[in-house]
């Protein structure tokens, strides 16, 4: 199963008796399911069954789906008498106040912008209603498949993140015995300041055990490469996984972080760990700005 991008386009157009359709739909990023619909009038019950449907095969994106309509014949004809009686009066008004004379040209009118327009209200045909809701499923799956391929190339740039973070992580552990030594002799420039000043011993041991417990980056190492196989195994479980990944990426970078720190003012090879260490940050920020789009 493949993992789906929430960036994707569909359309469907058809034919239902005289009445012509268009569905248009497209999603982009969104934390959940955010969805914007734009039906005919008198859509209220044709709505719930599209967010019903929506909410079946989608969990999470911004979605805008627009439903077109268009009528065969004059019947699907409407006048906006409101803006034709407004335009007549003020005709009548401009041409009594200036003392003109000339009657109106009715076709004039119809071809003012918003004055004839195609019924914008969806009919109550049962078959027609039905025909649309088929529609609709057909629109969200293949708006599902172009999201799914988009997945796919998310997928292989994530995959090839992984592949080199885990090499960076083996590079650390092949250095892991350098920042030890380092820390070693950390320890032991410590102690000896300690040493000659005649220090409390309990003193000397506190100062011991600190600079211990920062001596080590196994730990970090060991819990980036089980994050790393996780993230794998997400990616091929597929759909409905981007909260999941975001949240891995959180701890790995936290990892990342807390190596940089044992690390800092080291000298000798240890260096090259600071230098692993923000390679890997790098590359787990760039998946995370790719795991945003993913649903």
């Amino acid at each position: 199963m493949s993992i789906r991008s929430m960036t994707g386009f569909a359309q469907i157009k058809g034919q239902h008796g005289r009445t012509a359709y268009t569905f248009a739909a497209k999603s982009v990023n969104h934390r959940f399911l955010d969805l914007h619909l734009r039906l005919p009038g008198r859509s209220e019950l044709f709505e719930q069954q599209l967010r019903k449907l929506f909410k079946e095969k989608m969990h999470r994106g911004h979605v805008e789906l627009t439903l077109t309509l268009e009528y065969a014949g004059a019947s699907g004809i409407s006048v906006n008498r409101e803006l034709v009686t407004g335009y007549v009066k003020a005709f009548r008004e401009l041409s009594d106040e200036l003392d003109l004379h000339g009657e109106l040209d009715l076709n004039a009118v119809f071809r003012i912008n918003g004055v004839l327009s195609a019924s914008s209200e969806m009919p109550e045909e049962a078959e027609l209603q039905a025909t649309l809701h088929a529609a609709a499923a057909e629109l969200i799956d293949q708006l599902n498949a172009n999201r799914r391929l988009e997945g796919d190339h998310t997928r292989v740039e994530l995959e090839s993140r992984m592949d080199q973070l885990e090499r960076n992580t083996a590079q650390v552990e092949t250095l892991r015995g350098a920042v030890l030594q380092a820390h070693l002799e950390r320890i032991r420039a410590r102690m000896a300041e300690l040493l000659e000043g005649q220090a409390d011993p309990d003193r000397i041991l506190q100062e011991a055990a600190m600079l211990a417990e920062r001596s080590d980056v196994q730990e970090e190492i060991v819990r980036l490469l089980t994050h790393i196989k996780h993230f794998r195994g997400l990616l091929q479980e597929g759909e409905d996984v981007g909260k999941k990944l975001d949240f891995l990426l959180q701890e790995m970078n936290r990892e990342a972080n807390t190596m940089l720190s044992k690390t800092t003012g080291l000298a000798g090879d240890a260096t090259r760990i600071t230098e692993l260490g923000l390679a890997l940050k790098s590359d787990i920020e760039k998946s995370r700005e790719q795991v945003q789009n993913v649903e």
